[in-house]
C-alpha cells in the first residue's frame, strides 16, 4: 500500500491559521508555531473580554447614575433603593441615557425616589 502524504490538507491547515493571524505583529503573522499560539492566546482573551465587556459597561452606567444623582442630591444607592421602592422599573442603560440626554427627567426620577424613601 502506497504512504499517503498530507501534504494539502497540511497546507490548508496551515493557512488557515496563517489567515486569522493576519496583521499580528513580528513573526505572529508569518510563522505557523508563533501564529497557531498567538490565535489560541487571542481566542481565550476574545472569550474573556465578551464577558468582561458587559462588566465594563455596568461600572460605566453606575458612574454615570451616581454623578447625576449627586447632582440631584442623593446618593446612587438610595436612588436605586428608591426607584424600587417606588416600583419605578427602569434599567441602569436606560438611567444612565437618561442622565446624560435628559437632566429634567433624571431629576423627576430622582424626586420620585426621595418621595419614596420617606
Amino acid at each position: 500500500m502506497p504512504r499517503v502524504k498530507g501534504g494539502t490538507v497540511t497546507r490548508q491547515r496551515r493557512n488557515r491559521v496563517l489567515k486569522l493571524a493576519k496583521g499580528y505583529y513580528g513573526s505572529k503573522h508569518a510563522l505557523f508555531k508563533q501564529a497557531k499560539q498567538q490565535v489560541m492566546k487571542s481566542g481565550q482573551y476574545a472569550y474573556r473580554d465578551r464577558r468582561q465587556k458587559k462588566r465594563d459597561f455596568r461600572r460605566l452606567w453606575i458612574a454615570r447614575i451616581n454623578a447625576a444623582a449627586r447632582t440631584n442630591d442623593i446618593s446612587y444607592s438610595r436612588l436605586m433603593h428608591g426607584l424600587k421602592l417606588a416600583g419605578v422599573e427602569v434599567n441602569r442603560k436606560m438611567l444612565a441615557d437618561l442622565a446624560i440626554s435628559d437632566e429634567q427627567g433624571f431629576a423627576n426620577l430622582a424626586e420620585q425616589a426621595k418621595s419614596a424613601l420617606k
